[in-house]
């Protein structure tokens, strides 16, 4: 109940609606109900009945179930390659880095405590991921566009990838279930896309 009243940042709440009977009449493939909301300023609401919802934006699309699993799954791919892309420039930033056992043991001891930013942090993405990144947000630019014939390939990566945000869209994607966004480079990418 605190949750749905207030929003202390911005954020975009996703959520997924698979019908049953409520499919359009004129569509022969399965369809799902992409259900968004998104606030643009912080919201606190302590009296429905006086609620302005200026900053607070709603929605829906319709959107091919088929290609949101299909979606989804390069997503996972890249969000793996991702995390393969971070362990080799661990990896190669402590190889180059003589040490003797004590210091090692002592860098051992503070690794934990660096994991939880090591999600937020800006990735450098080779050429392969790179593209592979490309092709995955020009998809999730398609699905989510008004007119998605208009839609043109991304030549650029419209946000700030991280591990944390690539992590996010794959959440995004999962009809099973649904999210909440708040990184702010990708909050304003996917906002933009909505309008």
């Amino acid at each position: 109940e605190r949750r749905a009243a207030n929003a202390s940042k911005k954020e975009i709440n996703i959520q997924w609606y698979i019908p049953s009977l409520a499919k359009p009449s004129n569509d022969t493939e399965t369809k799902v109900l992409l259900l968004y909301a998104y606030n643009t300023k912080p919201v606190k609401i302590s009296n429905v009945k006086i609620f302005s919802s200026m900053p607070v934006f709603s929605g829906h699309l319709w959107i091919p179930l088929a290609r949101i699993i299909s979606l989804r799954e390069k997503l996972s791919n890249l969000k793996q390659q991702i995390e393969m892309l971070m362990q080799s420039s661990k990896g190669l930033s402590s190889a180059s880095e003589p040490t003797s056992f004590l210091e090692q043991s002592e860098t051992l001891k503070i690794i934990p405590s660096k994991n939880s930013k090591t999600n937020v942090a800006k990735v450098y993405l080779d050429e392969k991921t790179e593209e592979m990144a490309k092709r995955c947000l020009s998809e999730v630019k398609t699905l989510l566009s008004a007119v998605p014939a208009l839609s043109l390939p991304l030549t650029e990566i419209p946000f700030d990838v991280t591990l944390q945000s690539i992590a996010s869209l794959e959440d995004m994607f999962d009809p099973a279930s649904g999210c909440i966004i708040t990184e702010e480079s990708l909050f304003n990418w996917i906002i933009s896309l909505l309008h």
